[in-house]
């Protein structure tokens, strides 16, 4: 007993000795020098007494060793360890049969590939980014993109409250935040956080976010909004994301969020948006010199209890009635889905889902469109996933799609 506590005396003095300071490399082996020098004496002084703990000479120079590598990994890492890179990226086969007439979509798409990059200033301030390529190859003629999704300042300017400066994504939905392709089952995106919020969508301007209480935490965001254009005949939301390329200011957007994660597995979160004029100060001529406001309106549920998991969302935009004047049924725009699924172990797990969503929903028309996805994720690592869904569509104006989709996908 008396030689085991001489040894971690002795061991301890090590790493006291490391966490007081950070030497230079040079520093830290004449430092290590030093305490094995020590510690062979010591070793000496137990060894004269009668006690019978035998201390190997291999296993006090795996100590050292353990001791040094962990002190030269700490002094190394210095600056670098402060700047993080991470990224993520997704591959899909898509196809899908015209049952009544309409051609087929087949076709193979590395449809994102992502890098993150991110800095530590210090313990209150960093810095985060995305950069991402669309459909593998961008310019002229070209079907993808390069975008800047994300890159903002975050600043925690007090205890559990913080804001982000820059461009960030919108305090909405399930899958506008957190979208990486091992986080969710299907391989496309859901077509009602697609088309109706629109993810993904980012903006430029201001986030404060923080706790309120125990399990409530908050956003409140102005920035940069939507502007569609509608002599162009570009009315739905998703038409509007301007990406805060160039883009028009003339007004801004208003976003707040309220989030309840209280209970072990639970997430319910509320979101209310308004923009004062999705033309953006320039009118149009179907609409004359007026403004044109709107108000989205979020709620989702998401739920995991053991193996069992439910995800649930409902989203609505509410534009000046006044749209209906170019585009029947625009001023409302609507949509939700239910989606249960199973863990069966490990690597496998099931779900299903039922959409529906409507970007002309205050007409009295037949503009809604239904789908219904079935399928599985085959985790081949915790952030590495396989997927196949089985489809059916019936879109707006009766026509009905089946197929399948394949996709794989990751992220680090």
């Amino acid at each position: 007993m008396f030689k085991h506590s001489l040894l971690a005396l002795a061991v301890s003095s090590i790493a006291m000795s490391a966490a007081a300071q950070e030497p230079t490399s040079a520093e830290l082996y004449e430092l290590i020098k030093q305490q094995q020098k020590q510690i062979e004496a010591l070793q000496k002084k137990l060894e004269a007494t009668d006690k019978k703990v035998v201390i190997t000479e291999q296993d006090l120079g795996a100590k050292i060793e353990a001791t040094a590598d962990a002190i030269e990994q700490t002094v190394a890492g210095g600056a670098a360890s402060k700047t993080s890179i991470g990224g993520y990226g997704e591959l899909h086969l898509n196809r899908m049969n015209g049952v009544n007439g309409k051609s087929d979509k087949n076709q193979i798409d590395f449809h994102r590939f992502v890098l993150f990059f991110g800095h530590q200033f210090n313990k209150s301030v960093r810095f985060y980014s995305e950069f991402e390529l669309e459909h593998a190859l961008a310019g002229d003629g070209k079907p993808g993109e390069v975008e800047l999704e994300q890159a903002y300042i975050e600043w925690d300017y007090a205890g559990n409250q913080s804001v982000q400066a820059g461009v960030f994504l919108m305090p909405v939905g399930i899958l506008n935040e957190t979208h990486e392709p091992d986080t969710f089952y299907g391989v496309e995106r859901n077509n009602v956080e697609k088309n109706v919020i629109p993810s993904t969508w980012w903006e430029g301007g201001l986030n404060f976010k923080g706790e309120l209480a125990e399990g409530w935490s908050y956003n409140a965001a102005v920035h940069s909004g939507l502007a569609i254009d509608v002599d162009g005949g570009k009315y739905k939301i998703r038409d509007g994301r301007k990406k805060v390329a160039n883009a028009p200011a003339d007004t801004f957007a208003y976003t707040g969020r309220v989030k309840y994660t209280g209970l072990p597995g639970l997430e319910l979160a509320a979101t209310l948006q308004y923009q004062d004029d999705l033309l953006q100060g320039q009118g149009s001529t179907l609409l004359g010199e007026r403004a044109l406001d709107a108000t989205l309106f979020e709620a989702h549920a998401v739920y995991q209890v053991g193996d069992f998991g439910l995800r649930a969302l409902y989203a609505q935009w509410e534009l000046n009635d006044m749209i209906d004047a170019a585009k029947a049924g625009a001023s409302e725009q609507n949509g939700w889905y239910v989606e249960p699924s199973y863990r069966i172990n490990e690597n496998w797990g099931t779900f299903a889902r039922y959409s529906t969503w409507d970007n002309q929903a205050a007409d009295a028309a037949n503009s809604e469109n239904v789908e219904w996805s079935i399928g599985a994720n085959y985790w081949v690592a915790p952030t590495a996933v396989l997927k196949v869904d089985l489809t059916q569509q019936e879109v707006a104006g009766g026509k009905t799609y089946e197929g399948f989709n394949l996709g794989v996908g990751y992220s680090f």
